[in-house]
């Protein structure tokens, strides 16, 4: 049987994080695994990396106090960056056994403008992938 100990959460402080959290708790309570929460800051300005670097510090230690208060193990990570490369960096460097992360339901224009992050990380890793839709 698989088992999942060593879980990373790509969180991207905004308010779909909340229903990945909500699944990733309830299966690291069950399993007694680790979640590891990264955030990867995209920035184009020393100040803009500090300031998103204090916003996302603040948003991933709001989670990990909810998260260890329900007696799951959690840590922080923060990396610098496209998230599309360093998401899969992270995986590669610290050997997680499943990647979570929330999906935006963009509809088709905005999918073709913008991109899919989570279209180009299923394409890079290789450990399993949960993509949580939210309920709106």
């Amino acid at each position: 049987m698989l088992s999942y100990k060593k879980i990373l959460v790509a969180i991207d402080c905004s308010p779909v994080d909340d229903t990945v959290i909500e699944h990733v708790a309830a299966l690291a309570a069950s399993l007694g695994a680790t979640l590891h929460l990264l955030h990867v800051v995209h920035s184009h300005t020393r100040e803009q990396e500090r300031y998103l670097r204090e916003q996302a510090m603040s948003t991933l230690e709001g989670y990990r106090s909810m998260l260890r208060a329900a007696g799951v193990a959690t840590e922080v990570l923060i990396r610098s960056g496209e998230p599309e490369n360093e998401i899969p960096q992270e995986v590669e460097e610290n050997g997680y056994d499943l990647l979570a992360m929330a999906i935006h339901g963009h509809n088709l224009p905005c999918r073709i403008l913008f991109g899919s992050v989570s279209r180009s990380i299923r394409q890079k890793v290789t450990i399993p992938l949960l993509l949580v839709k939210p309920s709106h």
